[in-house]
């Protein structure tokens, strides 16, 4: 049976976010063949008025049609009764090598007792995102992400965005809207995400998105802290690797 969240010694949650993009930068380039399956997927969400190109920016929210071009994870530790939160991230042009290291990280992440996941639409976003991709890149799947054979309550996600819900069946509640609901400081103070694709392949700013994204899963840290009536972490005792 799952175990209730303010059970979970917060040590061993492992907070985490990605950023995508299309893995191709612009419609044209995109090959024949995949072009005519981007008509087939978009043809599920664009308007009548709206072509498979006019779409092409939503590519990267699909694992077939996008990439990962940063994951930033974060997890808390207790210093002198003084709780601090630290963070790593895997990021570039590289796909591949960004895969691999995360996944070296995971197996590196040996902590007595279970290993929790943490993210805001995790469970229907970022894990299977980040699964899909490793298998397109030949990347074997870390224990802490293989969850195929797994039974429901054995799998160690803890989605910030479902326990809002509380059992109904509300729609998306943007991390941003709990954030500022909370009275935590809102991550969207620079860029969102339908900004990342053009900061990535034409500003060429990795370190602006990296940036985005560390402050997402700090985000989601202090809103778990929240649903669990603790104090937020100060800000001087955040560090970064």
């Amino acid at each position: 049976m799952q175990v209730p969240i303010k059970q979970i010694p917060l040590g061993q949650i492992l907070f985490i976010d990605i950023e995508t993009v299309p893995a191709i930068p612009v419609y044209e380039e995109l090959p024949e063949n995949f072009k005519k399956h981007w008509e087939r997927k978009s043809s599920f969400f664009r308007s009548p008025t709206e072509s498979a190109a006019d779409v092409y920016q939503r590519a990267g929210i699909y694992a077939e049609f996008g990439r990962i071009i940063c994951i930033s994870a974060g997890i808390m530790v207790e210093r002198d009764n003084v709780k601090q939160f630290r963070l790593k991230s895997f990021y570039g042009d590289d796909e591949k090598q960004l895969l691999t290291e995360f996944s070296s990280m995971l197996g590196g992440f040996k902590l007595k007792g279970d290993k929790y996941f943490c993210g805001h639409n995790i469970k229907e976003f970022d894990i299977p995102y980040i699964s899909r991709r490793m298998l397109v890149n030949r990347i074997p799947l870390p224990e802490m992400l293989d969850n195929q054979a797994k039974k429901p309550w054995d799998v160690k996600l803890i989605d910030t965005m479902e326990l809002w819900k509380f059992g109904d069946y509300k729609n998306y509640t943007s991390l941003e809207l709990l954030a500022n609901l909370f009275g935590i400081p809102t991550p969207k103070d620079d860029i969102d995400g339908s900004m990342v694709a053009e900061v990535f392949y034409v500003e060429k700013n990795i370190d602006r998105i990296v940036t985005y994204c560390e402050k997402d899963v700090l985000t989601v840290a202090q809103l778990l802290l929240s649903y669990m009536l603790m104090p937020l972490i100060d800000e001087k005792n955040i560090i970064k690797a």
